[in-house]
C-alpha cells in the first residue's frame, strides 16, 4: 500500500477535521483498489497537491500516468467534466474517472509549472493561450457562474460595510457594477475557474498543459482576474506597479484573444474580493500580523490601481 504523505495528511486533518482523518486511513485501499481495476503499477514517489494524492503509475500499452484520488469536497465534483469535455485541448487527458471516489487516471506531465519561469511576460503569454485553448462550449451540468452572480454581490456589499478598509466606494461600485453588468449574462463557455501558473505544467505532447480546473462555464475573461491575483507576489517586485499590472492585462488579453476592458473589470472584481478575503481570513502566506497588513494594503492598492482606466 501507499504511504500518504504527512505534510499532506497533517494538512488534511487540520482543515478538514475528523471526515479527512476518516478518509486518510481509507486511502490506502482506495489507491490499491483503483490501481488494480485500471491495470496499473506504481512508477515513483506519491506527490500531492492541496486536497489529493497524485501517484505515477505506468498501464501496459500506454504511456506514463497518474492516479489522482482527492478529498470529497463539492469544489472538486466537475474536474473531470471538464478534463472530458477538453479531450487533451490544452489540458492533461483523462483515461479513466471514478467520480464516487474522486479519482481520475490522466495523462503524466513534468513537475515543473508555469510560476518557476522566471519572465513574466512569457507566464502571461502562455497562461492567456492556455485560457483561449480551453474556451470551448460547454456541455450540460456544469457549474454556471452567472449564478453566483447575486452572492457576489451581496457578500461585496456586506464586507464594504462591515469591515474596516481602505477602499474607496467607487472601487467598491466598480465591482458590484462588474457583477451586474459582466456576471449576471455570461456566455455558456467552459472555462478552467482557477487558472494560475502554478496549476499550468510543462509536458512532452504539447510544451504546457493544465491542470485542476474547477469546470466553471462563465465569461473566459473571468481568468484573467485569477491570474492576475495569482501574480501579486511578482507585482510587488515592480518598480512601477501600474505599468506592471496594465502590461500583464496588455499581454493576457492579447494571448487569450479577449476584450482588454472585460479582463481588466474581472481583474478589479478579484481584487475587491481578495482585499476583503484577507481582512476575513488572511492569505496563505500570512494569516496574521504584520505582513499580514502589509499585504492587505497591496490587495486595496492592487484594486485602486485596477479601477483606473488603462
Amino acid at each position: 500500500m501507499i504511504g500518504v504523505p504527512e505534510v499532506f495528511a497533517r494538512g488534511t486533518v487540520e482543515r478538514e477535521g475528523e471526515p479527512g482523518a476518516a478518509w486518510l486511513a481509507e486511502l490506502p485501499r482506495i489507491v490499491d483498489e483503483l490501481l488494480g481495476r485500471w491495470g496499473c503499477v506504481p512508477d515513483g514517489e506519491v506527490m500531492h497537491g492541496g486536497v489529493g494524492v497524485i501517484v505515477p503509475v505506468r498501464r501496459r500499452g500506454e504511456g506514463p500516468a497518474v492516479l489522482k484520488v482527492s478529498f470529497p469536497h463539492p469544489g472538486n465534483v466537475h474536474e473531470p467534466d471538464a478534463f472530458a469535455a477538453w479531450g487533451g485541448r490544452g489540458a492533461v487527458l483523462l483515461r479513466e474517472r471514478d467520480d464516487e471516489r474522486f479519482a481520475m487516471l490522466l495523462e503524466r506531465v513534468q513537475t515543473s509549472t508555469l510560476a518557476e519561469v522566471a519572465d513574466g511576460d512569457e507566464v502571461v503569454t502562455v497562461a492567456g493561450r492556455i485560457n483561449r485553448r480551453l474556451a470551448v462550449p460547454a456541455p450540460p451540468g456544469l457549474p454556471r457562474l452567472r449564478k453566483q452572480a447575486d452572492a457576489w454581490e451581496r457578500q461585496l456589499r456586506k464586507d464594504a460595510e462591515e469591515l474596516t478598509h481602505t477602499l474607496s466606494r467607487h472601487v467598491v461600485d466598480a465591482a458590484v457594477a462588474t457583477v451586474r453588468e459582466l456576471g449576471r449574462v455570461q456566455p455558456d463557455m467552459l472555462i478552467h475557474g482557477d487558472l494560475h501558473a502554478r496549476n499550468i505544467l510543462r509536458a512532452d505532447r504539447e510544451p504546457w498543459l493544465a491542470v485542476d480546473p474547477k469546470g466553471y462555464v462563465g465569461d473566459p475573461a473571468y481568468d484573467g482576474g485569477t491570474l492576475l491575483k495569482s501574480r501579486a507576489l511578482a507585482l510587488l517586485e515592480a518598480d512601477d506597479l501600474r505599468k506592471a499590472v496594465h502590461r500583464t492585462l496588455d499581454v493576457f488579453a492579447e494571448a487569450a484573444e479577449l476584450d482588454r476592458e472585460r479582463v481588466q473589470r474581472w481583474a478589479q472584481f478579484h481584487a475587491v474580493q481578495a482585499a476583503f478575503w484577507g481582512r476575513h481570513h488572511g492569505y496563505r502566506i500570512a494569516r496574521s500580523g504584520p505582513r499580514l497588513d502589509w499585504l492587505t494594503a497591496f490587495a486595496d492598492r492592487l484594486a485602486e490601481l485596477l479601477t483606473e482606466h488603462s
